[in-house]
């Protein structure tokens, strides 16, 4: 049986991605979904964005933006952006500095035509970090906060869980898909650990850009797989655990 995997916030770690690929036993059968964030934090930003470009010849891929991947591209065509260095930018950088003008065109052009979300056709959304409209993601009037907004997973961290669609209280936003699949906040933020549900909401960021590990998810099944600790896999880095 064919599956489909959406796989959590990279921030450069592509050890954790490889081992994730090994210990989830991936095919060229498997849709896989990745909710951005690919680069800063470890690093491997460069070789992770190599990794999933030549992945995307072999396999079936849907590649999501993340609002760090907006920051790395902003900074490839010139316009930096001295916050984004103390969040795992400065990494990126320092990744960058034996890269050939060939190698940053490639990656440009990966960046340019990451999606802003994907929904499938059992009304499952994916998106880096979340929406504010009423009436969902088409509607949005700001795209940026698709790869930047974080009150759609704080709404249903504060929500009374035993709250169903049908309840007059159960926000709207929640009412337009079946399930939403996000990264962009670590659930290691609330000492959660793994994969977490919270009303239809399923949070994929298990804190890679820290000391968390990577984890991947089938969609169907809601079978996890997560990597080692990123310190481990990258001992004598630091990641953004300064």
């Amino acid at each position: 049986m064919n599956r489909t995997l959406v796989i959590g916030d990279i921030h450069g770690g592509l050890r954790a991605l490889t081992q994730l690929f090994d210990r989830a036993q991936v095919t060229v059968s498997d849709k896989l979904i990745f909710l951005g964030d690919y680069v800063d934090s470890w690093s491997e930003s460069p070789q992770t964005l190599d990794f999933l470009i030549a992945l995307s010849q072999t396999h079936d891929c849907i590649f999501i933006r993340g609002n760090h991947d907006a920051l790395l591209l902003q900074w490839l065509l010139g316009q930096d952006n001295l916050m984004w260095h103390q969040h795992g930018g400065l990494a990126t950088m320092l990744s960058y500095t034996d890269i050939g003008n060939d190698v940053k065109s490639r990656h440009i052009n990966f960046l340019e035509n990451l999606q802003d979300y994907y929904l499938d056709d059992q009304n499952r959304l994916f998106v880096h970090a979340g929406f504010t409209n009423q009436h969902g993601v088409a509607h949005e009037y700001y795209p940026k906060l698709l790869y930047w907004d974080r009150t759609l997973w704080e709404t249903a961290v504060a929500l009374d869980q035993s709250l169903t669609p049908n309840d007059v209280n159960y926000p709207k936003r929640f009412q337009q898909y079946h399930e939403i699949f996000i990264g962009h906040t670590p659930v290691t933020k609330i000492n959660e650990s793994v994969p977490l549900q919270r009303a239809n909401i399923w949070n994929i960021d298990t804190g890679a850009g820290f000391a968390g590990r990577l984890s991947m998810m089938d969609v169907n099944t809601k079978n996890i797989w997560q990597s080692d600790p990123l310190p481990a896999l990258y001992p004598g880095e630091t990641g953004r655990n300064k």
